[in-house]
């Protein structure tokens, strides 16, 4: 007859290894619990079975529970799409009028996110030929202001 303790240990390792291929931290906290069933029916083999699921219930909730107290969230700084922190502030010419009504066009020296030019909207008007500041970016538009005194391209 398979003792219980091979079936924790077996079950431990199912559920790990299928932690490993889905990478989603749904099993590993039930394969560390199952785990410790099986660590503790070797250092105490007549532990009954109601225990057994007791326990593997609370060292599963416990292995989750210190993970979510110790683990840090970290920021999603991600900058794929937009690279917010590499583009505000840059300033470039506006090369067709902008205004709160008309979407209109700023070029670079230096390309902004990959391109030289850039379909811009602000609440100012800008006419051909004036510098503009990127304030924001708003899905595929630059929202750009007029530059302020001593600002330089």
């Amino acid at each position: 007859m398979f003792e219980t303790i091979w079936i924790w240990a077996i079950l431990s390792a199912a559920l790990l290894a299928m932690e490993l291929l889905s990478g989603t931290f749904y099993l590993l906290w039930f394969g560390v619990g199952a785990g410790l069933v099986a660590l503790t029916l070797w250092l105490a083999p007549k532990t009954s079975l109601a225990l057994q699921l007791a326990l593997f219930t609370l060292f599963s909730v416990t292995a989750l529970a210190l993970w979510l107290r110790f683990y840090k969230k970290q920021a999603k700084s991600s900058k794929v799409g937009q690279s917010h922190d590499d583009s505000l502030g840059r300033i470039g010419i506006i090369t067709q009028p902008v205004s709160p009504e008309i979407i209109g066009e700023i070029s670079f020296a230096v390309p902004v996110m990959g391109s030289k030019t850039w379909m811009a909207i602000s609440n100012d008007t800008i006419t051909p030929g004036q510098h503009a500041v990127i304030a924001s970016i708003e899905g595929n538009y630059l929202n750009v202001e007029l530059t302020h005194a001593g600002e330089t391209p």
